[in-house]
């Protein structure tokens, strides 16, 4: 499986976080939905995770 990235800052935001993730896809998706619910107060579903797997990238070079 490829590795993706998820970064806050590609996210509006009114926290202004800039939390980078990277690893392989589904681990990231994880982590990224736990972290928007427990600090940006989203709510989990099936619709925000689509949300949320829509915003991963490509990770940047050496991450």
């Amino acid at each position: 499986m490829a590795r993706k990235a998820s970064d806050c800052r590609d996210a509006p935001s009114v926290s202004g976080c800039s939390l980078y993730i990277s690893g392989e896809e589904e681990e990231v998706l994880r982590a990224a939905v736990e972290h928007a619910v427990s600090v940006h107060e989203h709510t989990d579903t099936p619709e925000f995770r689509e949300e949320v797997r829509s915003y991963l990238k490509d990770p940047l070079p050496g991450t």
